[in-house]
Parts: C-alpha cells; sequence; structure tokens
C-alpha cells in the first residue's frame, strides 16, 4: 500500500488516543489491520487494507455519531474544558480521505469501533 507513513500514523494515534482517552481503566482497545478486496468493473479487483480501533469505552449517544467527524464538534458538552479541541477525528477523517479511503464508527454502551478503509490507486 502506497501513503504518507507520517499521517496515517498520526490517525491512527488520534484513534488510539481517544479509545485510551475515553475506556475505563483495566479494559481492551483492539487494533485490528485485515487485507481488504473490492470487486470492480470487468472482474477486476482493487485491494487494500482495513484497519479498526475498538474499545470498551460508554460509547457515543447515537444523535451524536452523525457529527464525530465535523470539526470541533465534543459530544459530551461536560467535556469541553477537559482537553481536546474535538479536531482529531476530522483530521483522521482528513487524512483517510486524502488516501482515497473512507472512515465509520459503530457505538454502543462498552463498544465503539472506528473503522478505516484505505485502497491501493489504480
Amino acid at each position: 500500500m502506497r501513503g504518507d507513513r507520517d499521517r496515517l500514523e498520526q490517525g491512527l494515534q488520534n484513534l488510539a488516543a481517544n479509545g485510551l482517552r475515553y475506556a475505563p481503566s483495566g479494559t481492551t482497545i483492539e487494533l485490528r489491520s485485515t487485507p481488504h478486496r473490492i470487486a470492480e468493473a470487468f472482474g477486476l479487483e482493487r485491494s487494500g487494507v482495513r484497519i479498526s480501533v475498538t474499545d470498551e469505552g460508554p460509547g457515543i449517544a447515537p444523535e451524536h455519531v452523525p457529527h464525530v467527524f465535523d470539526r470541533f464538534y465534543k459530544a459530551d458538552a461536560s467535556r469541553q474544558g477537559a482537553g481536546g479541541s474535538g479536531l482529531g477525528l476530522s483530521i483522521v477523517k482528513a487524512i483517510v480521505e486524502r488516501h482515497g479511503g473512507s472512515i465509520s464508527v459503530t457505538s454502543r454502551p462498552g463498544h465503539t469501533t472506528f473503522e478505516l478503509t484505505i485502497l491501493n490507486q489504480p
């Protein structure tokens, strides 16, 4: 896979730091990488990687999930002064998209997963 190693590392560090910040002490944060392929026209295939970061924190309320990648967005008003600028996830999204990829989040209490997919460019 080709990409800007420093920016991709920055994105993964941001996701891992969020997991560490919000997961209770003694719980697990899982980073997983798997090969990914998609079928294209005429039987062609593109390959890449799917990376996920999962934590066992309190989760993100459903009404906040659509906004977590917005610049300066903080889901919990009580965290407004508790560090963080609300830029981390928007930066991760920009990095992933500049590499031609996509990022998503699924969340429920005790389980939040950020998943990014980056495909090799033709």
